[in-house]
This record gives structure tokens, C-alpha cells and sequence, in this order.
């Protein structure tokens, strides 16, 4: 557990030009407390029975202490980091890679109310800029970059960077 939670202050100290050192990080970058926090319920939700409870409880009131968002069911990657954090909601069948960096205000969003995979996955490497909604069963790509205030419904290609209303690939 120590070796995951030094290697997320790495990754945000290398991410994030304003981080002055690991004791900042450690400290005051509620993006990493609610990450570190989602461990926790995670594994209380697949523990199952009452545990549930207890992993949705966890997600409350980090939400309410950190203004990010993560269902407990939702699978997160190693080295996730979420600068700034305020805003950003992550759903129940979301799935996250390794080494993803996202922004305020993201979003990984249901598209139906059916018990089916219906939240992004985001496959290692990718960026997510501020406010960017991705929703609905669709995959982003290895390495591929989504801009700021973009809105997602179709798959990217990995490497790609796509922006707007609806979100179409840029050069």
C-alpha cells in the first residue's frame, strides 16, 4: 500500500509543475485523497454484503470533503491522478487505466438507467481536460488526449486528441 500511495505522489509531482514537493502533495491535493480514498471502498464493494454500505458511506463523504466523486464499484488504474479535483463524477462501471491524468470538472458518465456496462473506459496514458463529459459505453484510447470542455460519445482512437461539441479528432 505504501509502494501505490508513493508512487501516485510521484506521478503528481511529475504532472503537476506546481507541486513544490511530496509533502504538498501528500497534504493538500484532494484529487490523490479521494483516489487513495476509492481504494478503500473498492475493496469494501467487492467485499459485498454490508460492506457495500460502508464502501458507499466512504464515497459520500469523500465527495463532500474533496468535491470529486467515485462510485465504489468503479475500477481505477495505479498512478491516477486528478489535479484539482472539484467536479469530477466517476460511475459505477467506469474503468480507468494506468497512468491517466484528468482535470476538474471530468466527467464518466452513465448513457442508460440499465444494469449494463454503461461508463468510459480509459485505457492507459490518457489525459482528460477540465470539464470534459465522456458518457456512455465508449472506450478512449491509449495515449489519446481529450480536450478541455469536450463532450465524448464515441470511442477515440489511441494517440488521438479529439475537442468539441460532440468531440471530433484535431491535428
Amino acid at each position: 500500500m505504501l509502494r501505490r500511495i508513493r508512487e501516485d505522489v510521484r506521478a503528481m509531482c511529475e504532472r503537476d509543475p506546481a507541486a513544490k514537493g511530496w509533502l504538498e502533495v501528500v497534504c493538500c491535493y484532494p484529487g490523490l485523497h479521494a483516489v487513495w480514498a476509492h481504494r478503500l471502498a473498492h475493496r469494501c464493494w467487492n467485499a459485498g454484503g454490508g460492506a457495500r454500505l460502508f464502501a458507499r458511506l466512504i464515497s459520500h463523504v469523500v465527495r463532500l470533503l474533496t468535491g470529486v466523486e467515485i462510485h465504489p464499484a468503479a475500477e481505477i488504474g495505479r498512478r491516477v491522478t486528478i489535479d484539482h479535483g472539484m467536479g469530477v463524477v466517476i460511475g459505477e462501471t467506469a474503468e480507468i487505466g494506468d497512468d491517466v491524468h484528468m482535470y476538474h470538472g471530468v466527467t464518466l458518465g452513465g448513457d442508460t438507467n440499465e444494469p449494463v456496462k454503461r461508463h468510459p473506459t480509459v485505457e492507459d496514458g490518457a489525459h482528460l481536460g477540465a470539464n470534459a463529459t465522456l458518457l456512455g459505453d465508449i472506450t478512449i484510447g491509449e495515449g489519446a488526449a481529450v480536450g478541455a470542455g469536450s463532450v465524448v460519445t464515441r470511442d477515440v482512437a489511441p494517440g488521438a486528441t479529439v475537442a468539441g461539441v460532440p468531440a471530433e479528432r484535431v491535428e
